[in-house]
C-alpha cells in the first residue's frame, strides 16, 4: 500500500466538498511566496481561475493581458526565457483550446519553464455546454515533447501539484475541474510528479483513474466488493510521463485494466495506458471516459450521468467485464 493517505470521510454524506481549482489558488500563492521569480499572468478570467489570490498578494508579479489566449502563453514564455517561472492561467477550452500552436512553439520547442494551467476542464462546467467543456486536452498535452501533464484528483492534491511545478523547472500542463468535488486525499497524502498510487489493494481488476474520476473509482470498488470482485484502485494524477513501474506491476497482479477519464478517452489517458499495456504487458482493458461525442448542457450531476462515469454505472461495467474476460496470463 501508497503512502497516499485517504480522507477518513470519504465515504460519508458529509465528506468535504471543494473545488480543484481552489487548491491551485492556494498553491500558486504559496509558490509566490518561496519563489520571488514566480509570476503570473491570465486572460480575464482571474477570480474563476482563482488567481486572484496571487494578484491580491503580488500585485507586481501579475500581469492582465485580457481576452487574448494567444498572447497570454507568448509573453509567459518570454517571461520565462528572462529567468521568471511563469504560471499562465486561463479556462482549458481557450488554453489549450485555442492557443496550442503558440503552446508548441514557444513554451515546448524551447523548453520554457512556463505553467500552463486550465481550469473549467471536463463536463464539470455543466450548463455551459459543449463549446466550453474541454475534453481534447490531455490527448493534445500529452502528445507534445517536453510537456509535463498532471490532473489532480482532488484540492489538496492540486494545492501541492502547483508547488511541484513551480519548482520542476519543465513546461508543465495542470487540468483543474470547475465544480466542487469530494476531497479524497489529506494534508499528509503523498504527492510526486511522475508517480502513481495504489489506493486498495485488489486481486481481480486494476481500476485506474485521474483527476475527478478516482473518487468515482473508489465508490465503484466498493460497491463491486459486495458483488465478489476485489477491485483495485489505482490513482493517476501525472498522465507524462507515467509510472509505468506502477501501473505495470498492478496490471501483471490483477490480469485486468480499466482506465476512467473525465475527458475523450482517444489519446488521453487511457490511450496513454493503452500503449503502455501493449508495449510491455497485453492486457484486457476497458476505457471509460468520453467516447467520440461532444459535451452536452445540464448540472454536472446530470452530465457524470448521462456520460455512464458515475461510481454505480463504472461498477455495472466493470462486473460485466470482470464476468466476461479472462485475466491476462503470461502465455498470451
Amino acid at each position: 500500500m501508497s503512502n497516499y493517505i485517504l480522507n477518513p470521510n470519504l465515504f460519508n454524506e458529509d465528506v468535504e466538498l471543494e473545488p480543484i481549482r481552489a487548491g491551485f489558488g492556494r498553491g500558486l500563492k504559496a509558490a509566490g511566496e518561496a519563489n520571488d521569480k514566480v509570476v503570473a499572468l491570465c486572460a480575464d478570467l482571474t477570480d474563476s481561475t482563482q488567481v486572484g489570490l496571487f494578484r491580491d498578494t503580488f500585485p507586481k508579479r501579475f500581469i492582465q493581458v485580457g481576452i487574448a489566449e494567444q498572447n497570454l502563453v507568448t509573453v509567459a514564455s518570454g517571461l520565462a526565457a528572462a529567468g521568471k517561472i511563469s504560471f499562465a492561467s486561463s479556462y482549458a477550452a481557450f488554453s489549450p483550446g485555442r492557443n496550442w500552436e503558440q503552446i508548441k512553439t514557444t513554451i515546448a520547442l524551447n523548453d520554457q519553464p512556463v505553467k500552463v494551467i486550465a481550469s473549467h476542464a471536463g463536463i464539470g462546467v455543466g450548463p455551459d455546454g459543449a463549446t466550453h467543456q474541454m475534453l481534447e486536452d490531455i490527448a493534445l498535452m500529452r502528445v507534445m515533447p517536453n510537456m509535463i501533464v498532471i490532473v489532480p484528483g482532488d484540492s489538496l492534491e492540486a494545492e501541492k501539484a502547483t508547488r511541484a511545478i513551480a519548482e520542476n523547472g519543465k513546461p508543465s500542463y495542470l487540468r483543474l475541474a470547475r465544480e466542487k468535488t469530494p476531497i479524497i486525499s489529506t494534508g499528509e497524502s503523498s504527492f510526486e510528479i511522475g508517480k502513481a498510487y495504489i489506493l486498495r489493494q485488489g486481486s481481480d481488476i486494476s481500476l485506474m483513474g485521474t483527476g475527478t474520476m478516482t473518487y468515482q473509482l473508489l465508490v465503484a470498488a466498493n460497491i463491486l466488493s459486495n458483488q465478489g470482485i476485489n477491485a483495485e484502485v489505482v490513482h493517476v494524477p501525472t498522465i507524462k510521463p507515467l509510472d509505468s513501474g506502477t501501473i505495470l506491476a498492478s496490471a501483471r497482479k490483477t490480469g485486468r485494466v480499466l482506465t476512467a477519464e473525465e475527458a475523450q478517452i482517444a489519446g488521453g489517458f487511457g490511450g496513454a495506458v493503452a500503449e503502455l499495456l501493449s508495449e510491455s504487458l497485453p492486457t484486457p482493458l476497458l476505457r471509460i471516459g468520453i467516447q467520440d461525442c461532444y459535451g452536452e448542457s445540464g448540472s454536472p450531476s446530470e452530465l457524470l450521468e448521462h456520460f455512464g462515469l458515475t461510481g454505480e454505472q463504472i461498477a455495472k461495467k466493470t462486473e460485466h467485464f470482470v464476468r466476461n474476460t479472462s485475466q491476462y496470463h503470461r502465455e498470451y
